[in-house]
């Protein structure tokens, strides 16, 4: 086996448990007016260009970088580095790219939307819509799944799956049978007493809006977040294929250099939790719906908007965090942002909008960095996110 490949499965327990989931590099390039914006966008900023010039430049930063910053319909796209490193090529904003954790943003768009339909309520509990699953775990609802107190154990962190994926990390799972690697085990705390990050809540909550309208998730997702957002290039596959083109990721462990994990990993064992793929526009799309008023009835939005202060996305997000329903709120010096980060191997995102739906920030890295992984250069991506947090925010 090489010695890269032996690599990435020696740390790929590790990297999933925390996304639960230089030299080499040509010369940063300065991005150029987005295409999409109409008339080009306005004046660049060269300090937010520097900012992302250095995060790429650091030892184990990643090959590449891009931010978009959105207001009112017109666009900046900030690139550094590269999306390819055997091309060369930047990335760009209709690159497609695994968004990990964000996938329970849409998890969340889903559900709120059925909630708005009358077909689901946010006091059901999983006894209630999925029987079949543990009965300790009965009295857990989806309000407590959507906001990560429900005390479920996480699946992806159980030592078989780890094992399953080590072994073979393209995998094939029944994404529908995921928590049943840990349907033996009780709940970690009693609902709606603690916040715990855990990737099974995403998939209960799946399950449920499955049980409630007889319908696959895919098709969920494509009538009640796709289509109503024009979202043509995103997507929930079960493979490790990724449409072209793509944002490639890698695996950055100087002084060895950067190895490309794009592929490496399928996403059926994330599912609902993290498997969607998108691209950075169409998803600064997404979260300016879900995050701002386009998506929900205001009384479910202000149940959606309920934080528990700081409790944090897996990424951290820039600023102060707090947790609502698949949603994080984002306190920086310069305002609040509603939005969600993610990782997982090759990737570390951050999408986020302002609460009127009519700015976003969306923050790609083709590397993986989280609290268990790579904690500074984590800390140096939160200082980067929120000086462009302020730059989308100037003026308001």
């Amino acid at each position: 086996m090489p010695t890269r490949v032996r690599r990435f499965r020696a740390g790929l327990s590790a990297a999933l448990t925390a996304a639960a989931l230089g030299a080499l590099l040509p010369p940063a390039h300065a991005a150029g007016a987005d295409p999409g914006a109409p008339g080009g966008h306005p004046e660049h900023d060269g300090r937010l260009q520097w900012q992302l010039d250095r995060l790429v430049a650091q030892a184990d930063g990643p090959p590449g970088a891009i931010a978009v910053l959105t207001r009112n319909g017109r666009s900046r796209v900030y690139t550094a580095g590269v999306g390819d490193v055997a091309t060369g090529r930047r990335p760009d904003p209709d690159d497609h790219m695994r968004i990990a954790s964000i996938a329970k943003a849409f998890s969340g768009a889903v559900a709120l939307r059925l909630v708005d339909e009358g077909l689901l309520s946010l006091d059901d509990t999983i006894g209630e819509r999925l029987p079949g699953l543990p009965a300790d775990w009965h009295a857990v609802t989806l309000r407590q799944l959507l906001q990560h107190t429900s005390g479920l154990p996480d699946y992806s962190a159980d030592p078989e799956f780890l094992r399953i994926l080590q072994a073979d990390p393209r995998h094939l799972f029944d994404p529908r049978t995921l928590l049943d690697f840990v349907a033996d085990e009780p709940l970690l705390f009693r609902p709606g007493t603690l916040y715990e990050y855990s990737n099974s809540d995403n998939i209960a909550v799946a399950l449920m809006t499955e049980a409630v309208t007889g319908r696959r998730y895919e098709d969920l997702l494509r009538d009640l977040a796709y289509r109503p957002l024009g979202l043509h290039r995103t997507s929930l596959p079960l493979g490790h294929r990724l449409p072209r083109p793509y944002l490639h990721g890698y695996d950055v462990t100087p002084p060895a250099g950067p190895e490309d994990v794009s592929e490496a990993l399928g996403a059926s064992g994330v599912w609902a939790s993290g498997g969607i793929v998108s691209t950075p526009r169409e998803l600064g799309a997404f979260i300016r719906a879900y995050g701002g008023p386009g998506l929900l009835s205001e009384k479910t939005r202000k149940e959606q908007l309920a934080f528990r202060p700081g409790d944090s996305s897996e990424p951290a997000g820039p600023g102060t965090n707090a947790a609502g329903l698949a949603i994080y709120q984002y306190t920086t010096r310069c305002g609040v942002l509603y939005g969600h980060t993610g990782n997982f191997p090759g990737y570390t995102q951050l999408a986020a909008t302002t609460p009127d739906g009519t700015r976003s920030l969306t923050f790609s890295i083709n590397t993986q960095t989280s609290k268990g992984n790579k904690p500074a250069l984590l800390a140096r991506l939160r200082t980067v996110q929120e000086d462009f947090a302020c730059a989308l925010l100037k003026d308001r």
